[in-house]
């Protein structure tokens, strides 16, 4: 991987790529705040994609707000034979318990590997932008670690037949469908609980994390792990409820009663008390202030939140007419400029803003991606606690964080790493069509294409001066110069605030 050392003074940091200096401007000086242009197809696209491209862009200027929202909550309609093309060569991506234990040794990580790079995949290239931004705040969500001990197996059907099967569905559905899962059930030791000892890892992180949040005690903690007890895995790794293992008494959790008489009615009895958590007013708060953070602003704001939860309460947990509410309210369309891009989101809207696409043939270029969000601490799946990646700009704020970014777009830039990928013919004509007048107008033009926004001025004058050229400068297709200095002048939009924004 090549490097090199490029200065711009852009929203009173000093960036130094190859050895990062931030330099914060002086307390007496107002920090800037560096909003995107108020459009709101952009605005939309911008958080409901991994970033957007010139043809998304024109898609939903075409079709609108609420058009382009509802092709997209339509993902069979939309065609992805590129993207299913290049899946093809991660044959185990998408594969279920028994094709991974027929194919792989035991505790093999090659199964983890295909999921991690289709997940990258999918995020970059599908068509479907909608529903993989959504599968990845359920996947997040109701997170099981990859790689981890214990789901080798059955990791990718976890993704294939959980979060991603319910992914525009109920959340009852998606819910039950974790509870039942081997992955969860191994991730979480619910499949070694029994009735003579109860395990309570799932239980609690079921009530904590998957639902309601931290408003249950210790004493519905030790009853629903007695009430989980049975749900559990065979030998050949498959779901199945054990009656032997189940512990009865009647049970009274966060305002759900059961008698759990018989130890063959302990699964239908586990269910209705997963149905319960997933209709409780809390667990609606919960996951209406989750999607806020996700999509909206890194504080969610109050009056979206209880308009989100009874929207969700009000459909029986059906997914979509939330996400429909959220991206039409009010408050959505008031919180441009206040979330910023993981890692993870700023090197798929770095590929799809440069026009980055799969290798010809194999795989090294998505390789190469996907190590570099490893390197970055965001690669899909790889948080380690069961809480799920954080999701607000404070948790990815660091001096070595935007050095990995800043080689990140250089590199991509320039073609240097992964030289795998298919890259535009042309780079400059693929982000200014047409040349301007100027080196200011270029910059701005290709700030448009890149960021959805031309640059503030001074930003614009800052990204210049690593080129020795003023705004005004002129600017001719003949100029020898400046083909060489396009991949510099795009990494440095890219390291722009303007970029960094979601």
């Amino acid at each position: 991987m090549q490097t090199t050392t490029r200065r711009a003074v852009l929203g009173g940091a000093t960036a130094v790529a190859a050895g990062l200096v931030l330099e914060p401007a002086p307390a007496s000086a107002a920090a800037p705040v560096i909003l995107p242009a108020a459009d709101p197809i952009a605005h939309l696209l911008r958080r409901a994609t991994f970033g957007p491209t010139p043809a998304a862009l024109a898609e939903a200027t075409r079709l609108g707000a609420a058009g382009w929202l509802d092709r997209q909550l339509n993902p069979a309609t939309i065609a992805d034979g590129d993207l299913d093309a290049l899946l093809t060569r991660l044959p185990l991506a998408n594969a279920d318990i028994p094709t991974v234990r027929a194919k792989l040794p035991k505790y093999s990580w090659d199964a983890f590997g295909d999921l991690g790079r289709a997940a990258v995949a999918r995020a970059i290239w599908s068509n479907r932008q909608l529903f993989e931004s959504v599968a990845a705040f359920w996947a997040n969500h109701l997170h099981i670690t990859s790689p981890s001990s214990g789901v080798w197996d059955n990791r990718p059907d976890y993704d294939r037949s959980v979060t991603r099967k319910h992914t525009f569905g109920r959340y009852a559905d998606m819910l039950k469908a974790s509870a039942r899962h081997p992955a969860m059930l191994n991730y979480l030791d619910n499949k070694s609980s029994t009735r003579s000892a109860p395990n309570e890892n799932y239980a609690r992180e079921l009530m904590e994390l998957h639902t309601v949040g931290l408003i249950y005690t210790e004493a519905d903690v030790k009853a629903a792990a007695r009430l989980l007890s049975g749900l559990t895995v065979t030998a050949d790794g498959l779901y199945t409820y054990d009656a032997s293992k189940h512990a009865t008494g009647a049970v009274t959790i966060l305002g759900f009663s059961h008698a759990n008489a018989t130890a063959e009615g302990g699964e239908a009895a586990s269910l209705a008390f997963l149905d319960h958590l997933a209709t409780h007013p809390a667990t609606a708060q919960r996951l209406a202030t989750k999607l806020c953070l996700r999509y909206v602003a890194d504080e969610a704001p109050p009056s979206l939140v209880t308009k989100l939860a009874k929207v969700y309460l009000d459909n029986g947990t059906a997914i979509t007419p939330v996400l429909r509410a959220l991206f039409l309210s009010p408050e959505f369309a008031a919180s441009t400029g206040r979330k910023l891009r993981t890692p993870f989101e700023d090197l798929t809207a770095t590929v799809r803003a440069l026009g980055l696409k799969p290798d010809a043939a194999g795989i090294e270029g998505l390789n190469a991606l996907y190590n570099n969000a490893v390197n970055a601490g965001n690669a899909p799946f790889r948080w380690s606690p069961p809480n799920g990646f954080p999701d607000v700009a404070q948790a990815w704020a660091s001096p070595s964080a935007y050095l990995i970014r800043c080689n990140n777009h250089l590199n991509l830039a320039a073609g240097w790493y992964p030289k795998q990928l298919t890259r535009p013919a042309d780079l400059l004509k693929y982000l200014v069509p047409v040349l301007p007048a100027t080196y200011g107008g270029m910059v701005d033009a290709m700030s448009v294409s890149l960021a959805g926004t031309r640059l503030p001025a001074e930003h614009t004058a800052a990204v210049l001066s690593v080129v020795g050229k003023l705004p005004t400068s002129p600017v001719t297709s003949t100029d020898k110069y400046l083909e060489g200095q396009v991949p510099y002048l795009a990494a440095l939009v890219l390291d722009s605030p303007t970029f960094q924004l979601r």
